[in-house]
């Protein structure tokens, strides 16, 4: 099983199968409330590797990730259009579109332990564009 990243704005942000290693999808719903919430977020945590460039190849795109979580709230580009693809055996499982994305946090880590490094993106959905989001999956082959 492999995940593909795409994230478009200002400039455009890919990562491939070799770079993320594990994606957590979850509804934000108001701990304390009794009843089904109508103040309904989402998150995605996404985890992966930075990986070095080696023989002529070019860096991954975990640099422009770290860019993006700087972008202020005052600037419209903090918010993007990100599409990750989760594929098995040549078949999307699941496509999440999130067209008004924005970082809620992001991580680096670098330790003699796991490599180049090691990062965890976690974004959110604007709150008033939840309607937006698309959540698919059973596709045929790519």
């Amino acid at each position: 099983m492999g995940v593909r990243l795409s994230i478009e704005g200002s400039e455009s942000i890919k990562l491939q199968e070799t770079s993320i290693t594990g994606i957590e999808f979850g509804a934000d719903i108001p701990h304390d409330s009794n009843a089904r919430s109508t103040d309904l977020g989402s998150t995605v945590l996404i985890t992966g590797k930075i990986l070095a460039a080696v023989d002529g190849e070019t860096a991954d795109d975990t640099s422009k990730l770290a860019k993006w979580s700087l972008v202020p709230a005052e600037k419209s580009d903090c918010y993007r259009k990100v599409q990750i693809n989760v594929v098995s055996a040549s078949q999307i499982v699941r496509q999440i579109t999130i067209p008004n994305a924005f970082v809620v946090g992001y991580e680096e880590d670098f330790t003699d332990e796991n490599g180049a490094g090691t990062f965890r993106l976690l974004i959110k959905q604007k709150k008033d564009k939840m309607s937006n989001l698309k959540f698919e999956g059973g596709f045929g082959e790519e």
